[in-house]
C-alpha cells in the first residue's frame, strides 16, 4: 500500500499539477470548469486502476427466481456479472431439497441440468455463498474475491389430476382434483348438462380439452353427438420460458366443434397445445371418415387421403401414428413436412418417450399372443417381451439411469387364463430395461394385480413418481338409459380410484410390494395434469 501511495504522489507532482495549471489562462469559468471536470474524472479512473475493483461478485440474474417448474424444465441458468471460480462455485451450490445434476459453462453462465424431473408439489429454495471469482488476489494468490450470498426460490407445479364423475352431483362431469392443497377436494369443471366421455389436458394445466354429450339425448343417442369443448382449470403456471398469464376462473368453457354436420369421435392433443387431431364422420355420408386438424386461430381442416383408426400424436407436434391396414404409418400434420413412413410390422402405438427417440409398438403374432416391441428413431427396434393376453398401456418412465438412458416402462397388461372360457387377468408391471451391448432385454416386474376387468386405465404422473388408476363396477342389470358408460358401451354402477406410489424398495426387502391407497373420490378414467 506504501508504495502505491508513493506512486500516486510521483504522478500529481509531475503530471497532474502541471494541468491544473495549464488551465489557469484560459479567462471563461466554463472552460475552466469542463478542463477541471475532466482532469477529476481522470483522477478517478487512475485512482480505481490503481487500486483495483473491491465490490464483490454476485449473481446477475436466476431463471429459475420465483417461477414454477414442470417436468419439461430441465434445468437452470445463473448469470455472474464477472467470470467465476467454476469449482467453487459448484462445491458451494446447495438446492433444498437436493435435486440431482450436473454443470455447465459458457462464460459468466452457468448452467445445471436435473437428471430426473424434479418431484411435483414442492418448494425448493437455492443457496450459493463462499464461492470466488477467478481473478487473482491480493499479492497474486489466486484465492479470488468472495461473492455475495444469494438466495432464490422456486417451487414445482401443484400435483393435480382430473377424471370424470359417476356418483350423484358429479355423474358425468368432468371434476378436479389438487392434492397439493391443503383440503384436496374435487372441483366440478363442467356443468350437469353436459356428460363427458374423455379428456385430455393442456400441456401448461391450465385448459382440459374435451368431448361431451348434452345430458338430455346422451341417454337416447350416446356418443353420437358429442361435441368438442375447452374448459379452464383454474390453475395458473408460472413457467420459466413464457410470460405469466393473468389467473382464469376455474368452469369456463368454450366449444370448439359441433356435430351438426359430423360426428366426432377419438381424438388427441399434440405436445405443444397448439394442434388437435379428432376424427370424424360425415352423417351424410358414412364412407367420409377422416382425422381433421384444428389449429389455433385456423378454420378446421381435413387431413386429406387418410382414414386408418386409433392414432397417436408424436412428441414433436409434427406428425402422428396412425393404424391402417397394412399396419402403422407415420403421417405429417403439415404438406411440407417429411412424407409419410410406413411402419407394417406393427398394429398399435401404446407409448411415446417425451423427447420423440423412442415409441413403444404391439405387433399380433399368429399363435394368439402379442409382443412389445421398443423402437428408436435410428431405426433399431427390439422386441421386449410376448405375452399370451393383451398389452393395454404403456408409459416411458421420465427418470433416467446414469447413462441417460430410459430405464423402466410401466404398462398395464392382461395375462390370458387357463379357463374354459376366455378369461384375461389385467396387472400393473414394470419393465426393466437393460443394454446387452447392442440388444435391449426387459424383465417383467408385476406390480399390482387388479380385478378381471380390462376397461381400467393407469396415468402416469409427470415426475414418474406415481401411477393413477380406476377400477370400475358395471351394472348387473343395466337399462338403455344409464350413464355414464365405459370404452365398451357397458353402464357404470361405480368406479373407485387408487393411488400407487413408485418408490424405491430398500434392497434387504425384495418381497415387498408396493401398496396402493385408495382415494375417496368416485370416478373414472383418471388423468394427471402436465
Amino acid at each position: 500500500m506504501k508504495n502505491k501511495r508513493a506512486k500516486f504522489v510521483t504522478v500529481w507532482h509531475k503530471k497532474i499539477q502541471p494541468l491544473f495549471t495549464a488551465i489557469l489562462p484560459f479567462k471563461q469559468p466554463i472552460d475552466r470548469a469542463a478542463i477541471a471536470l475532466m482532469l477529476v474524472l481522470g483522477l478517478m479512473m487512475g485512482m480505481l486502476l490503481l487500486t483495483g475493483d473491491r465490490t464483490a461478485p454476485r449473481v446477475r440474474e436466476f431463471s429459475w427466481q420465483n417461477r414454477q417448474i414442470g417436468a419439461e424444465d430441465t434445468g437452470f441458468i445463473l448469470t455472474f456479472f464477472r467470470p467465476m471460480n467454476h469449482s467453487t462455485v459448484e462445491a458451494n451450490l446447495k438446492l433444498d431439497p437436493p435435486l440431482p445434476g450436473k454443470f455447465s459453462w459458457a462464460g459468466n453462465r452457468m448452467a445445471y441440468t436435473l437428471k430426473d424431473p424434479a418431484p411435483y408439489g414442492v418448494t425448493y429454495s437455492l443457496k450459493l455463498e463462499g464461492a470466488t471469482d477467478k481473478y487473482f488476489g491480493e499479492n497474486n494468490q489466486n484465492r479470488g474475491r468472495p461473492m455475495q450470498p444469494f438466495n432464490g426460490t422456486f417451487r414445482s407445479r401443484d400435483r393435480a389430476f382430473a377424471y370424470i364423475g359417476v356418483r350423484g352431483e358429479a355423474e358425468g362431469r368432468l371434476m378436479l382434483v389438487n392434492l397439493t392443497s391443503s383440503e384436496p377436494k374435487p372441483i366440478a369443471l363442467t356443468a350437469k348438462d353436459l356428460v363427458v366421455s374423455d379428456f385430455k389436458p393442456y400441456p401448461d394445466g391450465s385448459r382440459i380439452l374435451f368431448t361431451a354429450t348434452d345430458r338430455s339425448i346422451a341417454r337416447s343417442n350416446g356418443t353420437l353427438s358429442q361435441e368438442l369443448f375447452t374448459v379452464t382449470t383454474g390453475i395458473t403456471n408460472q413457467s420459466p420460458t413464457e410470460d405469466t398469464k393473468p389467473p382464469q376462473p376455474a368452469g369456463r368453457i368454450d366449444k370448439l366443434l359441433d356435430s351438426k354436420d359430423y360426428q366426432n369421435l377419438k381424438f388427441d392433443l399434440s405436445a405443444d397445445g397448439k394442434i388437435i387431431v379428432i376424427q370424424r364422420v360425415n352423417r351424410r355420408n358414412p364412407g367420409d371418415f377422416s382425422p381433421w386438424i384444428l389449429e389455433e386461430k385456423q378454420p378446421p381442416r381435413k387431413l386429406e387421403n387418410q382414414q386408418g383408426g386409433d392414432f397417436k400424436i408424436r412428441p414433436d407436434s409434427r406428425s402422428m401414428v396412425i393404424s391402417q391396414k397394412q399396419g402403422l404409418a407415420i403421417v405429417p400434420l403439415k404438406p411440407e413436412a417429411d412424407p409419410v413412413e410406413f411402419l407394417p410390422k406393427y398394429e398399435q402405438v401404446l407409448g411415446l418417450a417425451r423427447d420423440n427417440s423412442t415409441a413403444a409398438y404391439v405387433k399380433y403374432n399368429t399363435d394368439f399372443t402379442r409382443s412389445l416391441f421398443i423402437a428408436d428413431n435410428q431405426g433399431v427396434e427390439q422386441e421386449i417381451f410376448r405375452i399370451p393376453g393383451s398389452i393395454i398401456s404403456v408409459y416411458f418412465d421420465p427418470r433416467k439411469n446414469q447413462d441417460n438412458q430410459f430405464q423402466r416402462l410401466y404398462c398395464l397388461l392382461a395375462q390370458r387364463l387357463k379357463t374354459e372360457d376366455y378369461k384375461e387377468q389385467p396387472f400393473i408391471a414394470a419393465i426393466d430395461l437393460k443394454k446387452d451391448g447392442t440388444r435391449l432385454t426387459g424383465t417383467i416386474e408385476p406390480l399390482l394385480v387388479l380385478p378381471e376387468q380390462l376397461d381400467t386405465q393407469i396415468s402416469l404422473s409427470p415426475d414418474g413418481l406415481a401411477l393413477i388408476f380406476d377400477q370400475s363396477v358395471t351394472a348387473a342389470q343395466p337399462s338403455a338409459g344409464d350413464i355414464p358408460r365405459n370404452d365398451s358401451g357397458q353402464a357404470i354402477a361405480t368406479s373407485r380410484l387408487w393411488l400407487l406410489p413408485l418408490v424405491e424398495l430398500p434392497a434387504d426387502r425384495p418381497q415387498t410390494k408396493l401398496q396402493p391407497e385408495e382415494l375417496p373420490f368416485a370416478g373414472y378414467h383418471p388423468r394427471w395434469l402436465p
